[in-house]
């Protein structure tokens, strides 16, 4: 009964987010479809994912690269995953052939993790990946992500040197308690200027993943295209007990 409770509770949350999420685009002159809500599952049981998937919703967001392969195999194949966590290179290969419906990466953060993701989807003949580069707006030693000064020259990288790659956008993770500030999202909008004006590409073309539970809707103000929301969705997070 627990489970069931869960699930529901997750459902009718997920459902007040994406009106949130609607709002904001609104109140920012985009149209609602322009923001899509990934909704972060890890520690939580398929059960309660599963309920959040009868609810309607199909995007999905993992940190960790074992976690989303068992629950992928548990789930519909219809869902969109997103990896959202740090990809460790000797990892890139269980992650693509462990999840084939893998719709994105947002978590690349140098060159040796996009030319890994790059030779692995070729060795699998999977379609091309989308991937987003992960830039750390925030300066914080403790994030990953390549410095606001790198992200033009890792985003080319991915467009023209990654064939089996499509890069897509810029990601940036939230400070240490989970929010950001605007500067950060005003940092993440102007790597993006600079980038498409490298790249000559359409601003409307590169998406721009920032916000998560406690700021997603003032990051869609900002022009955020994607949110990763996690606890508002499902509740705090359930970490196992440490001995």
């Amino acid at each position: 009964m627990a489970s069931v409770a869960a699930a529901e509770g997750a459902a009718a949350a997920l459902r007040s987010v994406l009106s949130r999420a609607q709002q904001a685009a609104a109140r920012s002159g985009r149209a609602p479809e322009s923001v899509r809500v990934v909704a972060v599952s890890k520690t939580k049981p398929v059960g309660v994912i599963r309920g959040v998937y009868d609810a309607g919703h199909r995007c999905f967001g993992e940190n960790y690269v074992q976690e989303l392969i068992d629950k992928a195999s548990q789930l519909p194949e219809d869902i969109e995953w997103h990896f959202i966590g740090n990809l460790q290179s000797n990892k890139a290969r269980a992650l693509l052939a462990g999840v084939p419906n893998l719709d994105m990466v947002e978590s690349v953060d140098d060159q040796k993790i996009a030319n890994r993701l790059d030779r692995v989807v070729a060795d699998l003949g999977r379609k091309p990946l989308k991937v987003l580069v992960q830039v750390n707006t925030s300066g914080e030693e403790s994030k990953f992500g390549v410095d606001p000064s790198g992200c033009v020259e890792l985003a080319k990288h991915v467009k023209l040197g990654c064939p089996n790659l499509v890069f897509s956008g810029l990601m940036t993770i939230g400070m240490l308690d989970y929010s950001s500030t605007p500067e950060n999202f005003k940092a993440l909008a102007n790597c993006r200027k600079e980038v498409c004006k490298e790249l000559g590409i359409p601003e409307e073309q590169c998406e721009l993943s920032m916000g998560m539970s406690a700021d997603f809707e003032q990051a869609i103000e900002m022009g955020s295209t994607n949110v990763r929301v996690g606890s508002t969705i499902f509740g705090a997070r359930e970490y196992p007990k440490k001995n």
